[in-house]
């Protein structure tokens, strides 16, 4: 008489997810503790950059501001064991980098609270941890119920239309949220710059929209100068972008967002169809428009006028000050930095959020600088490569795309500080004060945290 509680099929079965069960338990999660070894390096770090800001500053160590961010630790720690049980595969390096950013830039912001003896709300620095724990908990929610990114390719033109109102929102009457541009939207219990979302809800669209256009994109043109150009009707869609980037620094006085875009369409093109005619027709673009902005727009063209002639005494009294300030506070940091919480960043205006990059480097010394860029280079270089490993050509174009976003934005930043290109109103990712960039930042780690499990655990799944 046989004793089997079931057939052999099932039996087969039950043994077989057992196994996988017992695999997954067993097999050592090589990614996951390297990137837990490497987050224990960036707290350590974090933590000594802001009690040595306390002791620059205040000659003792208050640990409460500590015990505050122990709870972004705790989250950071959160992310990361939901990580070993949703998304084994994905990237080690990028959380512990973007990890570190964040700290660093709150402690230069706590650094100058200090300074400036601002407490409770009205403190930057509260604010930035408040905005930092929102920031990890969107991150913890993608991770967890965004189990398959390419469901993403279904709804790119709600993206597209969602990122077109997020851009709208800060001209629409009653709702501007005030400064020099039109970037901020006033809902009453708080203010958010919604370019920063809608630079994400772009990155969806161009990537879904440059994956259903790609072979019209690709077609063949004229040869010239050893590289295949596009034929007229082809520029359209680049036409368009570079049109709705020069709207935004026109209506909302923007000009670091409507680059910003622009220049992530070109790299997706150009990541979609592999021609570098469409990176020389897309500088062109952008070097015209500017041009035109800067004869058309006083505010632009006064931006010009404090890159080109920074030092003229009538310009650093006014326009210029905080361009000049912020090269001779770097200019005293030297190679090693007057160390944390012993230089004078706070002589810079709004040295928390615009210029945070020359009050690290002012306390950090070049040497900190370049360390803050090599984590930037890491970062966009990983996810880049998380792009390009992978088959599918939305993840491809969509991890690509929103990483150079923030290696442009990084770009763009420290080279307006460092008279390199003119100054614009963007953010420094991670380091400089500002929930809306800081959420918006940490969201695409989380889109590529997804990506990347998927390209190591399903490599050969294709879309397009």
């Amino acid at each position: 008489m046989s004793t089997s509680t079931g057939t052999p099929t099932e039996a087969v079965s039950t043994d077989t997810a057992v196994v996988r069960a017992l695999r997954r338990i067993r097999v050592p999660q090589t990614q996951r503790n390297r990137e837990l070894a490497l987050l224990i390096f960036a707290f350590a770090i974090n933590g000594a950059a802001i009690a040595l800001v306390q002791l620059g500053s205040e000659g003792v160590i208050d640990w409460t501001f500590l015990v505050y961010c122990g709870g972004l630790t705790a989250l950071v720690i959160a992310l990361h064991i939901l990580l070993r049980l949703r998304a084994r595969a994905a990237d080690p390096f990028v959380v512990p980098i973007a990890t570190l950013l964040t700290g660093l830039g709150l402690a230069m912001i706590y650094r100058l609270d200090l300074y400036w003896e601002r407490h409770g709300w009205d403190a930057f620095s509260t604010r930035q941890l408040a905005w930092a724990a929102i920031a990890l908990v969107a991150a913890i929610l993608v991770v967890m119920f965004l189990k398959n990114y390419r469901v993403l390719f279904r709804y790119t033109y709600i993206f597209g239309f969602v990122g077109i109102v997020l851009l709208i929102l800060p001209v629409i009457p009653g709702l501007s949220g005030g400064g020099n541009a039109d970037v901020w939207v006033d809902l009453g219990i708080f203010t958010f710059q919604p370019g920063e979302l809608a630079k994400i809800a772009l990155g969806i669209f161009f990537a879904g929209y440059l994956v259903r256009t790609r072979e019209s994109l690709t077609s063949t043109g004229t040869r010239f100068l050893g590289m295949t150009w596009p034929r007229a009707r082809e520029l359209g869609p680049l036409l368009v972008i570079w049109l709705v980037s020069l709207g935004i620094i026109v209506l909302q006085r923007d000009l670091g967002t409507g680059v910003l875009i622009f220049g992530m369409f070109v790299a997706m093109l150009y990541v979609a169809t592999g021609k570098t005619s469409w990176v020389l027709i897309g500088v062109v673009l952008a070097v015209s428009g500017a041009f035109l902005a800067s004869r058309i727009l006083p505010y632009v063209g006064a931006r010009f006028d404090n890159w080109l002639d920074a030092f003229n005494p009538e310009l650093m009294d006014n326009s210029s000050y905080q361009l000049v300030n912020g090269i001779f506070g770097m200019a005293n940091g030297g190679l090693l930095g007057t160390g944390l919480g012993q230089g004078r960043p706070y002589l810079t205006p709004v040295a928390e959020s615009d210029y945070i990059l020359p009050a690290l480097g002012e306390e950090l010394g070049l040497i900190g600088v370049f360390a803050i860029l090599c984590l930037y280079m890491v970062f966009t270089s990983r996810g880049i490569r998380i792009g390009l490993a992978g088959q599918d050509d939305f993840g491809k174009l969509l991890a690509t795309g929103l990483s150079f976003t923030i290696a442009l934005q990084v770009f763009i930043m420290v080279g307006g500080v460092t008279r390199l290109i003119p100054l614009t109103g963007l953010t420094t990712p991670f380091l400089a004060a500002g929930g809306s960039s800081l959420v918006a930042n940490w969201i695409i780690v989380a889109l590529l945290l997804r990506i990347s499990d998927a390209v190591r655990s399903r490599p050969r799944v294709v879309i397009g």
